[in-house]
C-alpha cells in the first residue's frame, strides 16, 4: 500500500449488507462495478457496488444522503479535486496531488447523521503496478519519463514516474500554459520537468523510457499520422484509456516494438487497493478481479 493509506476503521462482516459505489460523470463506461463485485463474491461478502452519475454540483447532495450502510466511494472525473472539500482528512499523497479517487466512510456512531470521511489516492499505485507487470528496470538509475496531457491524472502520472525511478520528465500538451500547475508538483517530487508542445509529441515519446498517456479516448489519434520513430524497442507506454482498446497510439507503439499497457490493468490494481481499504481485508482477490475484467 502507499504510505499513509489506512484500512476502513469499522469494516463489516460477511453477513452485513454494506454499500460502495463509483461516482463521476459520465459514468456509464465504468468497469469499477464489475471489478468490485467480483472481489466481494471471492471474499464471501454480502456487499453492493453501484455506479452513480454525479456532477460537481450534485456531489454535496449525494454525500448528504448517505446512511450508515455505506463504506466507501470510488471517485472519478470530474470529482477528484472537488471531493477534497468534503472529506475530513486526506492522505499525504492525495493532498500532495490534490486528487482523491477513494473515500472511506466510517460511522463511529451509527446514529450520527453523517460519516467521517477519509480521502486517498490509489491511482499512483495502479499506474506503478500496471507498468511493473510488464517492465522492471530498477537497476537503471536515470530513467526518463514522458506524460501526455496535463489534467488531474497527469499529476498522478508524475508521482508514478518518480516511484518507477524517473528523475526527468517531459510533459506534452496542446496548450503549454495548461501545464503550469505541474511545475510546483514536480519541484516537490524532485523531478526535472520540461513542457513540450503537442507537435513534438513523438520526440518526447522517443526520448523517454516510460510514457504515460493521460488524455481521453481519441485525443492521441492525430499523432499516428505524424512522422514517428522507426523503432520504439525498449520503451513502454501506459495508456490510461481502456475503451475503446487498443487506442491508435497504443497500436503505433506496439507496431514499433514498444511494450504497451492498457488502462484496464491500471484500473484493476487501483481497484484492488480500494477493495482492501474499503473492506479492511487484505490481500484483495486480484486474480478473481482480473478474470472479471
Amino acid at each position: 500500500m502507499v504510505a499513509g493509506q489506512r484500512l476502513n476503521q469499522n469494516p463489516a462482516g460477511a453477513g452485513d449488507v454494506q454499500r460502495c459505489a463509483v461516482l463521476g460523470s459520465p459514468i456509464g463506461h465504468s468497469r469499477s462495478p464489475v471489478l468490485h463485485r467480483a472481489a466481494y463474491v471471492a471474499l464471501g461478502l454480502n456487499w453492493q457496488y453501484e455506479a452513480y452519475d454525479v456532477t460537481v454540483e450534485q456531489l454535496p447532495g449525494f454525500l448528504a444522503g448517505l446512511d450508515s450502510s455505506w463504506r466507501g466511494l470510488s471517485i472519478t472525473m470530474p470529482l477528484k479535486q472537488a471531493v477534497k472539500s468534503y472529506v475530513h482528512e486526506t492522505s499525504l499523497l492525495a493532498d500532495l496531488l490534490d486528487s482523491v479517487n477513494t473515500v472511506l466512510l466510517s460511522w463511529p456512531d451509527a446514529e450520527q447523521p453523517s460519516p467521517w470521511m477519509y480521502g486517498e489516492n490509489t491511482d499512483v499505485l495502479g499506474m506503478v503496478a500496471a507498468v511493473r507487470e510488464l517492465w522492471v528496470d530498477d537497476d537503471h538509475p536515470g530513467l526518463r519519463g514522458c506524460v501526455l496531457g496535463a489534467g488531474a491524472t497527469a499529476r498522478s502520472a508524475l508521482a508514478a514516474l518518480v516511484e518507477l525511478g524517473c528523475r526527468q520528465v517531459q510533459v506534452v500538451v496542446r496548450r503549454p500554459p495548461a501545464a503550469a500547475h505541474l511545475h510546483d508538483l514536480a519541484d516537490r517530487l524532485g523531478l526535472q520537468l520540461q513542457v513540450q508542445d503537442w507537435a513534438a509529441a513523438w520526440d518526447g515519446i522517443a526520448a523517454a523510457d516510460v510514457v504515460i498517456s493521460t488524455v481521453p479516448p481519441g485525443a492521441t489519434d492525430t499523432l499516428v499520422v505524424q512522422p514517428a520513430p522507426a523503432s520504439l524497442a525498449g520503451h513502454l507506454l501506459l495508456d490510461v484509456v481502456y475503451h475503446p482498446w487498443p487506442t491508435r497510439l497504443a497500436s503505433a507503439v506496439q507496431d514499433r516494438g514498444g511494450l504497451v499497457v492498457g488502462g484496464v490493468s491500471m484500473l484493476l490494481h487501483q481497484a484492488a487497493a480500494q477493495v482492501e481499504l474499503m473492506t479492511g481485508i487484505r490481500p484483495a482477490p486480484i486474480q478473481a478481479m482480473r478474470a472479471a475484467s
